[in-house]
């Protein structure tokens, strides 16, 4: 390791590191990422030292040279997030990219996108733009990653069921439930009338055909919330962040729990769907999986995670088990 990772650290650009999980046979990708520090300290024994490495994924490749002013004449954001990505296909970056439900093509002869920052802020400004997501996935397959340009999905397979019962059934630690009504609101975007220049307020409930409602009881809107800076662009970019936050708010149940990967017998994923039993009528059902945490240690494999929904009450009558 000293070899590896210091002398050859000091000599190459970068030291790619893939984290692979074998789960009942099938392999896991939990990180695939460059080292981006290492620190050597010394043990409370003569002879003993601690190696640290820490790293990020492949985004870090994308967060270094600034490149302002690169043109991007008639591309739509889908098509500049193509260019851009091409650019690390080396590094087996896939990209999916979605077009979003308001197409924005800009007329080269009266504007002309430009390029602010490095690769990484300009691809997460392209998408706060069009109100959709953009993330780097490591996997399916140890050195593939995909790196995802679109708006939010919601649907999809869902991944076997986290069970909370005290017997044999139960497969999680722990997890508890809650909502807060108070967070749901209705967005209001201000769009510029063109002759006129007069902003004009313009709300929107918000639905997604590619994340719809979870819950048969969603909370009603409490407050109206006011989005800036959306004077500034096309009624088609006003449209896609006006749903992209509609979205967001939308999610008012929340769920964190914790599991041990050996007795659930699957790697629970990210930006994913996953079914919750054992709460009870009000919380059971689908779940989005918003983050995980994994921890890996000399015989122990346990994560962290945490799920939202838009209500209670689920929409479905049964959820996969395996």
């Amino acid at each position: 390791l000293n070899t590896l990772l210091l002398v050859a650290g000091a000599l190459l650009p970068d030291i790619r590191v893939v984290l692979t999980a074998i789960v009942n046979g099938l392999p896991h990708v939990l990180m695939d990422g460059v080292v981006t520090r290492q620190e050597v300290s010394a043990g409370d024994e003569p002879g003993v030292q601690t190696l640290m490495v820490t790293g990020e994924d492949l985004t870090a490749l994308m967060d270094r040279q600034e490149l302002d002013g690169m043109p991007y004449p008639a591309l739509p954001p889908e098509g500049r997030v193509a260019a851009i990505l091409a650019r690390y296909a080396l590094y087996g970056i896939v990209p999916m990219i979605l077009p979003g439900p308001n197409l924005d093509v800009p007329n080269p002869t009266e504007r002309i996108p430009l390029q602010h920052g490095t690769d990484l802020a300009y691809l997460r400004e392209l998408a706060e733009e069009t109100g959709g997501v953009f993330y780097v996935e490591p996997g399916p397959l140890p050195g593939m990653n995909l790196a995802y340009f679109g708006p939010r999905i919601g649907i999809g397979v869902p991944q076997p069921a986290l069970t909370h019962d005290p017997g044999p059934a139960g497969n999680v630690e722990s997890l508890s439930f809650n909502y807060q009504s108070q967070d749901r609101a209705i967005p209001v975007a201000f769009v510029e009338n063109p002759q006129t220049h007069i902003p004009i307020p313009v709300p929107l409930p918000g639905f997604n055909p590619l994340d719809p409602p979870l819950a048969a009881t969603p909370f009603l809107p409490k407050r109206a919330e006011f989005l800036n800076d959306t004077a500034r662009l096309s009624l088609p970019a006003a449209l896609s962040r006006l749903m992209s936050r509609a979205a967001q708010s939308a999610d008012s149940v929340r769920v964190s729990g914790s599991l041990d990967v050996p007795r659930y017998g699957w790697v629970l994923k990210s930006r994913k769907l996953v079914g919750v039993r054992g709460g009870g009528l009000a919380f059971d059902g689908l779940y989005r999986v918003e983050s995980v945490t994994t921890t890996l240690k000399r015989g122990e494999f346990k994560q962290r995670f945490s799920l939202a929904r838009n209500g209670l009450v689920s929409l479905t009558q049964a959820v996969p088990v395996y």
